[in-house]
């Protein structure tokens, strides 16, 4: 499993969608994303979107499970 961590400090949703777009393009799963929030402010200074990919010739297996 390979992972993708992709920060942003423009928080709208014209650019998560973007984001979501060009990573999902490269074969990547969309997995969470991640608000940073301050205390000045309601919205969101940053984000983080986390996506994850299966390695080719890799079995796929559940999230949170370990092999036996």
């Amino acid at each position: 499993m390979t992972y993708k961590v992709v920060e942003t400090s423009t928080v709208t949703d014209l650019e998560i969608e973007r984001i979501l777009n060009e990573w999902s393009g490269r074969g990547y799963s969309f997995a969470s994303i991640h608000f940073v929030n301050t205390e000045a402010s309601r919205r969101p200074g940053m984000a983080f979107l986390f996506f994850t990919q299966c390695e080719e010739g890799a079995p796929e297996r559940s999230a949170g499970r370990a092999d036996p």
